[in-house]
């Protein structure tokens, strides 16, 4: 959510902000807008909607020569997609952009509007602009800085300038991403993410939570003390740590394909093939990353949310089947608050796509406040998930720039399997490499799947089932439909069917049946047979036909489920991608999404 750059030095400082935002779209976004330092005067331009709209506005406004911005895309939590509610916030000389959440602002708002300073938005993040400036009658502005950070509690990532300090930009960042890259003398550039930065820098230091200062002809790191627990310029300064950036934006550009969508789903048997690279072969599972490091082990708790959930089900069903270890899958917005019972000798794994899911990261922090092991499943290295798990196994499935993750659950399903294979000493690297190869062959029923897509857009809602490692992707199959569709879909153990949901069934109803020839075959098929007595329409995608079926989409036989999962998992994204398309939704920026989701 929320996507952040800022820079200074630089003489098309604009064309950075908007190329920056343009980069960050994917994240989702209802507003946007920059703020520049312009002949020593502060301009904010803020639109509400795509960002076309504030391009138009920028073209409109005829922004002279400026070389000092902040730009921000926002996602609404505090106050509804407006204008006013559009970042930059502004104060009477300065101006701010915020990333999370500042869990005291009614309190500061209250406190501001006793000083009579009244607040012009519906946001938390305003109140941040107005203290720097309360303060900033006080002293200096670093000072002014300090006292402001020291003020607000929450999640947070800012940038802040200030007409008073026409060549200075603030920076600070505590438990949302935050990257500042040096291009040359004098020259900085900010961002939330590496994307913004591809092309304009070579190295960028990625903050701590804790970090903050300000760059003007020089950049200037702080850390917030330990022992403290304050903000202060007295604290000993961060030694800059650069790391090299992506050297091209080829990955993130959509190479003929409609959406980002259809070419990360086109893209998923190479980015498997890459997660497997060194991992898996006919000597053994090598993981690297996890040498001596799970011994002991005696269960595992896997936190995580949406797809990255339902990534741990299966990787539940595969570990306990294939190691014998017993895991717990827990969704990571309830398990940070019900105080779980923890066992010293438990694995805590957690999975995400972008590594800055805020419940997730705040699960990893409890666990290893209780001493146990942490292990990470992600896909951005030097993600705040990735910095703060003891060990990472990285996805490799590059920039994932739908909302809707597709690639990235494939190699977050993947990596599950191997490390089954890896905890229970087996090496199932045969079945794992003919599972990846008939993802690939899956891609060739798009067309049938393109023609049948249109019997299934005015039914009031949609049934997905499964059993075993098939319900975690009846789940999946259904949230995909959801987020990009927007028609009510739920996934059901399709043995549930008969405890409740099948009085729903009507000719209305669309089910979506995932029938495995080696996993419960007579029972799922008996499943779809109490369905097709109530005149649900049926879609089933199997390696066998059922006859009673409406619809159905052939699947390759198998030498193991993951085979057919990995097949029906392409189907169904394509079916709920080309569903969308009919519908004319925008099927890379879903309405009310975001990509990463840093707040609760």
């Amino acid at each position: 959510m929320c996507g952040i750059v800022g820079g200074r030095g630089i003489s098309n400082i604009v064309e950075f902000l908007l190329d920056g935002l343009r980069e960050l779209e994917y994240r989702g976004y209802d507003s946007a807008g920059i703020g520049v330092i312009e002949n020593g005067r502060l301009k904010v331009i803020r639109a509400v909607g795509k960002l076309f709209n504030l391009e138009e506005k920028v073209r409109r406004e005829k922004v002279k020569i400026s070389t000092l911005g902040i730009g921000h895309t926002r996602w609404a939590t505090h106050g509804k997609p407006t204008e006013l509610n559009a970042h930059p916030h502004m104060g009477e000389f300065s101006c701010v952009v915020h990333n999370g959440i500042i869990e005291n602002y009614q309190e500061i708002k209250r406190e501001l509007e006793e000083r009579n300073i009244q607040l012009l938005s519906q946001t938390d993040t305003e109140v941040i602009v107005r203290l720097f400036e309360l303060y900033s009658s006080e002293g200096t502005g670093e000072r002014a800085f300090e006292k402001v950070l020291n003020r607000i509690e929450g999640a947070y990532a800012i940038l802040l300038i200030s007409e008073r300090e026409p060549e200075r930009i603030y920076f600070a960042k505590k438990g949302s991403p935050l990257i500042v890259s040096p291009i040359g003398e004098g020259k900085f550039l900010f961002a939330s993410s590496d994307a913004p930065l591809i092309g304009y820098g070579s190295n960028a230091h990625y903050l701590e939570d804790g970090e903050w200062g300000w760059v003007n002809s020089t950049l200037h790191i702080f850390s917030k003390g330990k022992k403290t627990g304050k903000w202060s310029i007295k604290s000993q300064p961060v030694p800059i740590k650069l790391k090299p950036l992506p050297s091209n934006r080829t990955s993130a550009q959509k190479e003929g394909y409609r959406f980002f969508m259809e070419k990360e789903i086109y893209e998923q048997p190479r980015v498997m093939e890459e997660f497997l690279l060194g991992r898996v072969s006919a000597k053994g599972v090598i993981l690297p990353e996890v040498k001596n490091f799970l011994e002991g082990i005696s269960s595992i708790t896997i936190s995580a949310c949406g797809t990255s959930y339902h990534a741990g089900l299966v990787g539940k069903y595969l570990i306990e089947r294939v190691a014998k270890i017993p895991v717990n899958v827990e969704v990571a917005s309830e398990l940070r608050y019900r105080e779980p019972v923890l066992l010293p000798n438990s694995l805590f794994l957690v999975i995400s796509q972008s590594g800055e899911t805020a419940d997730t990261l705040e699960t990893l922090k409890m666990a290893k406040k209780k001493g146990l092991k942490t292990l990470a499943l992600c896909n951005v290295d030097n993600s705040s998930i990735v910095r703060e798990a003891d060990r990472t196994i990285l996805l490799r499935a590059g920039i994932e720039k739908g909302v809707a993750s597709t690639k990235a659950f494939a190699n977050q399903v993947l990596a599950l399997w191997v490390l089954a294979n890896y905890l229970g000493k087996v090496n199932e690297w045969e079945r794992i490499r003919e599972a990846v190869k008939k993802t690939e062959r899956a891609l060739n029923l798009h067309d049938r799947i393109r023609r049948l897509s249109k019997r299934y857009l005015h039914g009031h809602g949609f049934f997905f089932i499964g059993r075993d490692i098939f319900y975690p992707l009846a789940l999946e199959g259904a949230l995909k439909l959801k987020e990009i569709s927007y028609l009510h879909a739920e996934g059901y153990p399709a043995g549930e069917m008969k405890h409740g949901p099948i009085a729903l069934a009507d000719p209305e109803l669309f089910t979506v049946a995932l029938l495995s020839r080696q996993i419960l075959f007579e029972k799922t098929k008996s499943n779809i047979e109490e369905l097709v007595a109530r005149d649900a329409t049926i879609l089933t995608i199997s390696p066998v036909e059922i006859e009673l079926s409406d619809d159905f989409i052939p699947i390759e036989d198998s030498s193991h489920p993951m085979g057919e999962f990995f097949q029906m998992m392409v189907i169904l994204q394509l079916l709920a991608m080309e569903v969308a398309i009919r519908l004319g939704n925008d099927v890379d920026m879903p309405r009310n999404l975001a990509k990463s989701v840093t707040v609760e």
